[in-house]
């Protein structure tokens, strides 16, 4: 199988993972959501870069929303989905992955994406007092950090390059 080809199919069952875990084994609040979708958009951005993860981010949420729709669409989460996918990829592609990485991509990502642009994002929407939003997202993120530098360390560890390397 050549090498684009296998690069398609393990991006397709990447999205394919990133909206399952989106829509069905998140936990789901108006304004939070507490999930896993971080797990397979940072594998990708090892495997294949910060273009290929911001693209099959932005295309899982897209596609996530259109065949599981959980409010109207909005492009500025896809624009953050995307983001995600850069900043993990500029992290971790052709990188020694350690927990330096870890914590400083997660931290960009919980700091200024998550509570910066997808509160701006759900300010703009529902029109709500944004520190009314940012408090719950806040606390969500403080709790969910060490969760995800932790799964994240396991996703992207020796092993788990040993077992997809030949999705290369």
């Amino acid at each position: 199988m050549n090498s684009n080809l296998k690069r398609l199919t393990t991006m397709a069952v990447l999205i394919a993972i990133n909206i399952i875990l989106t829509r069905f084994i998140s936990i789901q609040t108006p304004i939070v959501r507490v999930g896993f979708t971080f797990l397979p958009i940072a594998v990708s951005a090892m495997l294949y870069g910060p273009w290929w993860a911001g693209g099959g981010a932005a295309i899982a949420d897209v596609i996530g929303l259109a065949l599981f729709p959980t409010a109207g669409f909005f492009p500025g989460f896809t624009l953050t989905a995307f983001l995600t996918g850069v900043v993990y990829g500029v992290a971790f592609y052709n990188k020694e992955i350690g927990w330096k990485r870890i914590i400083i991509a997660n931290a960009i990502i919980c700091l200024i994406l998550n509570l910066g642009l997808d509160t701006l994002w759900l300010y703009m929407m529902t029109g709500q007092g944004y520190i009314a939003l940012l408090i719950p997202r806040i606390i969500k993120c403080a709790i969910m950090l060490p969760v995800q530098v932790a799964l994240t360390y396991v996703a992207t560890g020796k092993r788990m390059v040993s077992l997809l390397s030949n999705t290369k």
